[in-house]
């Protein structure tokens, strides 16, 4: 998948401390048809996190999927990820990009500022991640990002633009018609009761939505 085709579902991984039951709601994801996968994990420790990875490498290119890691340019590189997503205290964009390549993805959170997106923009990231859209579970504390600066980025920057925090089925469509290329979910994903049938909801979205 290359950077210009970044839309629909973007999956990420939840905090398990089960590393099968995470692949295998993983591959129930990938199976849902979605093909963007970020894997991040706050809990396991180093070698865990070199054996999710792995295994999730293989999953991915099982179902033609896009794997990016989460803060850990090392780990990206290590198990030949498509990219890496880095937070806005996790390291320097142009030095990810120059060690990753032009070829490899690279996003950035910029949380609710317009200006950051517009910086990370300008030093190279593909896409660029506004939240939290909605109330989240997974960060409470964090600002909202409103409809109107979603739209503000797909017209303004030429990265696409993700929205995450809080998304479920019911509450994403407003994010897709504000021109919202990729929808990051955790919860509602992860956790619904046939997450393969979820997935495929999520991605049918974008086939109505500005198709």
């Amino acid at each position: 998948m290359s950077p210009s085709k970044l839309r629909g579902l973007y999956a990420v991984t939840p905090d398990m401390a089960d590393g099968a039951l995470l692949l295998a709601r993983t591959e129930a994801v990938l199976s849902g048809g979605c093909r963007i996968l970020q894997y991040r994990d706050k809990i396991s420790d180093k070698p865990e996190q070199l054996a999710r990875a792995k295994a999730l490498r293989a999953l991915t290119r099982r179902f033609g999927a896009t794997l990016l890691v989460n803060d850990d340019i090392a780990l990206a590189s290590l198990i030949d990820a498509d990219g890496l997503h880095l937070g806005r205290d996790d390291g320097n964009l142009r030095a990810a990009r120059a060690i990753l390549g032009p070829d490899k993805i690279l996003g950035a959170s910029c949380y609710a500022d317009f200006q950051a997106a517009a910086a990370a923009s300008a030093a190279g990231v593909d896409y660029i991640a506004f939240g939290a859209a909605y109330p989240s579970p997974t960060k409470p504390d964090a600002p909202r990002a409103e409809p109107a600066l979603f739209s503000r980025a797909a017209g303004e920057l030429p990265v696409a633009v993700c929205a995450i925090g809080g998304i479920t089925l019911d509450n994403a469509p407003p994010l897709i018609e504000a021109g919202t290329d990729l929808i990051a979910v955790i919860t509602d994903l992860f956790s619904a009761p046939d997450i393969a049938a979820r997935a495929a909801q999520f991605q049918k979205l974008f086939e109505r939505i500005r198709p």
